[in-house]
């Protein structure tokens, strides 16, 4: 575990990096399950479908959670 700031190197403190990767993360993932959804709409796998439908819903809450904790954060 590292016990320093490295926001000196990125220009951004860790905590507020931290909550920008979380939400590219988000992002990045309810893209990914879309491809999923398609992929098992195709096998006509309507329980799968559907269970990355929530997984993306929950992707995107996280994603939407993490923009409004940010922003709030950085006073905008």
């Amino acid at each position: 575990m590292q016990n320093t700031e490295t926001g000196q190197v990125t220009g951004t403190k860790d905590k507020d990096y931290n909550i920008i990767w979380f939400v590219e993360q988000c992002l990045s993932n309810a893209l990914r399950l879309e491809t999923y959804i398609q992929d098992a709409e195709r096998e006509r796998d309507t329980e799968l479908a559907e269970f990355f439908r929530r997984a993306q819903g929950e992707s995107r809450k996280g994603a939407e959670q993490g923009k409004e904790l940010l922003a709030k954060r950085l006073g905008s």
